[in-house]
């Protein structure tokens, strides 16, 4: 798996703002990828040193359009805390 297919994208929600002045950033990842592949990926498609990673799985929510139910796609989050003086440029 590349880097690429490992981080599918840098989440920008509200929780994850406040958790980078911590050094601290909320990634949408492959649900397959495990916590060394994301650390590897970062680290290469950002060019930083990663401290943690942390991973949770994210289930999907129910939905509804009038008569049929629906369910979006789990997902996984991983939240990677780098090294001091390592910031990701969030534009």
């Amino acid at each position: 798996m590349t880097p690429q297919d490992v981080i599918k994208t840098l989440l920008r929600t509200e929780k994850g703002t406040l958790q980078q002045p911590r050094r601290k950033y909320l990634f949408d990842v492959h649900p397959a990828a495990n916590k060394i592949q994301i650390r590897q990926a970062v680290e290469t498609l950002y060019s930083v040193k990663v401290e943690k990673v942390n991973t949770l799985c994210v289930l999907g929510k129910l939905r509804r359009l009038r008569t049929q139910l629906g369910r979006r796609p789990d997902w996984k989050k991983a939240m990677v805390t780098l090294r001091d003086g390592h910031t990701i440029e969030t534009t």
